[in-house]
């Protein structure tokens, strides 16, 4: 099996290059130039060349704050883009599946967000996300995948920032009243492997199809991340930071971020049987490799 995936410097991307060999499953990272999201250049012919039993469109304008003021270069990745990923994945015969996110919700539900619930984007990367997802679902043989509060031992993230702080610091002031569901993308990675598994084992199987939600089991404030985070690394010999609770108007962004983002995933543990880890889990897996690889580095 052979999948392509845009965004080939992401945190997903690049576990899904980790993981695929270990399911048997070839991987082909793609970007810019060969892929770019943000033109008018249609894709067919470059994913042609390319032979994917699926594509995975990965690649997303990704600068939440930066979105506020250049919402035609978020729209143009993350909704024109994308619905042009499919376009081509539709017109060479093979599944696309589009990661999407929890901030297509605006965060005033009480219980974690199921698939049917309403979307109402509260921010400029949210709408365009959810432009995306419905540009994407004008192809048929599609899933998309919203996932929330991802980190990875690659690029930048909420847990390799606690890190860098925590080497600085004694006290880290960290957000407490946004909730979410904080998702390790090398279990991601798996997730929409299995995915991709299923969708072209099934061609004719519509349950496979359509919006599923993809994250970690369990719930936390950035602020339970980042006191889990300390917790662990402390543990591990890592540094280590007391976090001071703050509350969402006391660190003011541009865009408007969801108070609560959490996921329910029962969806996807029925119908594609993927179920991740719990986050606590998953984050003392990515703590440990992280400051192991540090260790052999210094």
């Amino acid at each position: 099996m052979r999948v392509v995936v845009t965004g080939r410097a992401g945190q997903l991307a690049r576990s899904m290059a980790e993981r695929g060999p270990v399911r048997g499953i070839e991987i082909v990272p793609v970007g810019r130039p060969e892929i770019d999201l943000s033109t008018d250049v249609s894709m067919v012919d470059q994913f042609r060349v390319l032979r994917p039993d699926a594509i995975v469109n990965a690649a997303a304008y990704t600068a939440v704050d930066k979105a506020e003021s250049e919402d035609a270069a978020a729209h143009a990745v993350n909704a024109t883009g994308a619905g042009r990923v499919a376009e081509a994945a539709g017109q060479i015969g093979v599944p696309v599946i589009q990661i999407s996110t929890d901030y297509v919700f605006d965060g005033t539900g009480k219980v974690p967000y199921t698939e049917s619930d309403a979307p109402a984007p509260m921010s400029a990367y949210g709408r365009s996300k959810l432009a995306g997802e419905h540009l994407v679902a004008r192809v048929p043989n599609h899933a998309i995948l919203r996932t929330a509060w991802v980190y990875s031992p690659f690029g930048s993230n909420f847990v390799r920032t606690m890190l860098r702080l925590a080497a600085d610091r004694d006290v880290v002031r960290v957000v407490a009243d946004q909730v979410g569901s904080p998702s390790s993308a090398l279990d991601l990675a798996d997730g929409v492997l299995r995915v991709c598994e299923n969708l072209c084992a099934n061609p004719d199987d519509r349950s496979l199809r359509g919006v599923f939600h993809l994250a970690a089991l369990g719930e936390a404030s950035w602020a339970d991340v980042a006191e889990a985070t300390f917790d662990i690394s402390d543990r591990l010999g890592g540094p280590s930071a007391r976090v001071e609770r703050i509350t969402t108007d006391a660190y003011p962004t541009p865009a408007r971020r969801p108070a609560n983002s959490r996921l329910d995933t029962g969806k996807i543990a029925r119908v594609h049987h993927v179920q991740l880890q719990p986050w606590r889990e998953a984050l003392a897996d990515c703590l440990e490799r992280l400051l192991a690889e540090k260790g052999k580095s210094s």
